[in-house]
């Protein structure tokens, strides 16, 4: 019974063998992006030691003492804590309702043009800001809503007093949303417009003998066809929910806006790098990492159970 029992280990181990020798090169093309997942993102993950100790540059990871879970309950039992929890799910609750169907509401309406020049003129216009720099981007929006800028000359217009956007609190989302979609519209849009290019022609045709007009082939025929890459993009964005990028509400947040603005990555950066504290802000990225993936995970079982559509 045991030869029987070796003898589909060897053959399995052959099979490796003959796979190996046959895509030789193949695998040899893999081992770059192997070695760079390797050093720069799996190599690094030590470094999350330091959110259970007590950091010290001198001592290093190792010779830190340990402090068990003190920087986790230190952030839990934080003054800001639920500020912070609020703020990031706030901004991207508002993200996903508003800046995540823009680009599916404008790739459904340019698969409607029929002017091709018209097309391709307002594709080029709405990718555009997709290629500025964020500090660009936030110094237009500096410019425009000063109280002596574009938007407050319109108000004035009307006869509006100057509003002082960047220095009220409940101006601060509406200005980081609106910059959010004017800046990506275009750009996600291309996805959607790639899904689109892949619906087999005949359904369309069969939607029109069946008399449904423009309207109708896009709710029965567009929107399905590109339904697994909405469900698959809306997974990924609810993962990242917690993971809001810093960078650009660091440069357009103050103090005057921390209410509203100041987000989990933006405490993190204050206290990491600005304070030195590199062991509570590892703690608090953990904790930001940990729920990220369990959101996720429940985003992806959810649309699993729901429909047929997951990211695993």
């Amino acid at each position: 019974m045991q030869p029987a029992a070796a003898k589909p280990s060897r053959g399995k181990w052959n099979f490796i063998k003959r796979d190996l020798i046959r895509n030789r090169y193949i695998y040899l093309m893999l081992l770059p992006v192997i070695a760079y997942y390797g050093l720069f993102h799996y190599g690094p993950m030590y470094g999350l030691l330091i959110a259970f100790k007590d950091y010290g540059i001198a001592d290093g990871v190792w010779g830190s003492p340990w402090v068990g879970l003190d920087h986790f309950q230190s952030f839990f039992n934080n003054h800001y804590f639920w500020r912070l929890i609020r703020n990031t799910l706030m901004i991207n609750f508002f993200q996903l309702l508003i800046a995540f169907p823009a680009p599916i509401i404008l790739a459904l309406l340019l698969n409607e043009l029929r002017s091709v020049l018209f097309k391709r003129v307002v594709q080029t216009i709405s990718y555009l800001p997709h290629f500025i720099s964020i500090v660009v981007v936030v110094g237009m929006i500096v410019d425009f809503v000063a109280r002596d800028g574009l938007i407050n000359n319109i108000l004035g217009m009307f006869g509006i007093e100057p509003i002082a956007f960047l220095q009220e609190p409940g101006w601060f989302r509406p200005l980081y949303i609106s910059s959010e979609v004017w800046q990506g519209i275009g750009w996600g849009s291309i996805i959607y417009l790639a899904a689109m290019s892949t619906i087999d022609p005949a359904l369309y045709d069969a939607a029109r003998i069946d008399g449904a007009g423009r309207f109708k082939q896009t709710w029965h025929v567009t929107i399905p066809g590109i339904m697994p890459t909405i469900v698959i993009l809306l997974i990924l964005n609810i993962g990242a929910m917690l993971s809001l990028g810093s960078e650009k509400i660091i440069l357009l947040y103050n103090p005057l806006t921390y209410e509203t603005a100041d987000v989990i990555s933006t405490y993190v950066y204050r206290k990491g790098i600005l304070g030195a504290d590199f062991g509570y802000s590892a703690a608090v990225g953990l904790f930001n990492s940990v729920i990220s993936f369990i959101l996720l995970t429940l985003a992806n079982t959810i649309s699993k159970r729901l429909s047929e559509h997951r990211l695993w």
